[in-house]
Parts: structure tokens; sequence; C-alpha cells
């Protein structure tokens, strides 16, 4: 009995070690990799292959996982580092960059910490970038700094498999040195600005006041315009009288003329006593007669 026991026994570990070999070989040569990973497979220490994601086969006891990677976008530490400008003025920038891994079998076998390669890289790029503007310009034209800057670690960093997704600036700090004497820039700015607007208004205003009296002079002209015009109709009009009717005419004229002005000087305010010419009796005698000889 003892002796069909061990014969079983003996059978059934043969197959029991088989069926235990098939069941390790199965576990280790399936791997399923999730979809935000990629597994580079090595076979004796060297590359042998790249795992998507999904279920991969291997063979098993020769081949093994050596690097686990994840795809995902990561965002390096907020990382400050000094800079001068052009202008020899020293600010501090404020950078954040977001990068994911495409080549992970580049990656791992080319750098040893991503990480601070790409925060060492950014900060070499900085430095060089703003080394060649002003600080005004490093102000004002951020967005093109910040693409030159993610251009420039783009191609430092395209050897390791990895693509920069986004650089960014999140700030430019000044020391408070610097910080003053740009206030007190922008108060002159502000001081020279306030005077030409003054200026301007004064010139508009001399302008404006020039353009009046040369109106004023221009509508004074035309009114003597036009009474020399019609002080010249009414010479017409008595030449034509006179070479109409002779001497007459113009001796009437003279007659009225005489008489208008004796009439204005009675009009006079305060007048109590009128001096009359000598012949001014005779300037109304005659001028009865041609109005009675027209009638």
């Amino acid at each position: 009995m003892e002796d069909i026991l061990i014969g079983l026994v003996g059978d059934n570990i043969v197959i029991l070690l088989l069926a235990g070999l098939v069941l390790l070989s199965l576990f280790l040569g399936i791997r399923i990799v999730p979809q935000s990973e990629k597994h580079v497979v090595e076979r004796f220490g060297r590359l042998r292959s790249v795992l998507g994601p999904g279920i991969n086969f291997i063979v098993p006891f020769l081949d093994r996982v050596a690097h686990q990677v994840s795809i995902l976008e990561r965002q390096l530490p907020n990382n400050s580092q000094d800079a001068i400008t052009s202008d020899n003025v020293l600010v501090q920038i404020d950078t954040s960059v977001f990068y994911r891994i495409l080549e992970p079998e580049r990656t791992v076998y080319r750098i040893r910490d991503v990480d601070a390669a790409i925060q060492t890289t950014v900060a070499g790029i900085v430095r060089a970038e703003i080394g060649k503007m002003e600080l005004d310009e490093v102000q004002a034209n951020r967005n093109v700094l910040i693409e030159r800057i993610k251009e420039s670690v783009a191609d430092a960093v395209d050897s390791w498999g990895i693509e920069v997704t986004r650089a960014e600036i999140l700030d430019v700090n000044l020391d408070q040195a610097t910080r003053d004497a740009m206030l007190q820039q922008l108060n002159a700015e502000r001081a020279r600005r306030a005077a030409v607007t003054s200026a301007e208004g004064e010139k508009r205003a001399v302008e404006l006041a020039a353009d009046a009296e040369l109106y004023a002079a221009e509508q004074a002209a035309k009114a003597r315009r036009v009474e020399a015009d019609a002080e010249a109709y009414a010479t017409s009009v008595v030449a034509a009288a006179i070479q109409a009717n002779g001497m007459e005419a113009a001796q009437y004229q003279v007659a009225l003329k005489q008489v208008e002005a004796i009439t204005g000087v009675a009009n006079g305010q305060g007048t109590q006593t009128v001096i009359l010419p000598a012949d001014a009796v005779e300037a109304f005698g005659n001028a009865f007669k041609m109005l009675k000889g027209r009638g």
C-alpha cells in the first residue's frame, strides 16, 4: 500500500512541478500595461522592447520589465533663478515647466534625474534669453520670451525622448532699488505728459483766439466791402443823375447834404442854441426851388 502511495505521489509531483512551471511562465510572460504607462523590457541587461498599453507577452526567465515609466504630463516644481538684462538690471524669474515622456527607452538610458536636468536647462536658457533683452522688453514681451524659452528647452531635451508641452514665466521680481528708480521714472514721465498736455492746451487756445480774430477781421472786411459797394452804387446813381439833369442835380445833392447836416446838429443831445451858417437859408431856398421845379 505504501509503495502504491509513493508511486502516485512521485508521478503527481512531476505533474505538479510542470503545472507550476507553466503557471509561473504565464505569470512572467504576460504583462498588462496601464494606459498611462510604458514598460521598458530588458534581456540580459540590454534593451529588448517597450511595451505599450494593453496585454503584452515577453519571454519568461529571459526578459524582465526593468522600468515602468509614466507617460502622463508632469509639472516641474516652480523654480526661481537670477538673471541680468542687457541694460544691467538684476531680475529674479519664477518659471514653471510642463513635460511628458514620449520615448521612455531614451529617457531611462540617457539621463538619470529628468527633473533636475530640465530645471538646470531651463535656468541656463532663461538667463541667456533675459541677457538679450532690456528690462522694458522683458516686462512687455513676456509671451515672446515664453515661446523662446519653450523652443530652446524643447531642442535641448529632444535627445532625452521628452516633449515640453508648456513653459510659463510666473513672475518677474526686481530689487527694491530698481523698483524705486522705476517709480521715479514713472512719476517723471507722468509729469512730462501733464506738461505736454497743458502746453498743447495753451497752444490750442492761442490758435482758436487767432482764428477768432481772423474771422472777425474777415467779417469786418466784408462789411466794409458791402459799404463801399453801396457807396459806389450811390455815387454811380448820383453821377447818372448829374449826367442826365446837368448841374441842377448836383446843386440839389449839395443842398440836400447841407440840410441833413444842419438837421443832425439840431437833433444833438443837450443843444440849446443852433448856429446856422450864413448861407443856410439860401441852401433851404435852393432845395425847395429845385423840388418845386421838379414838381
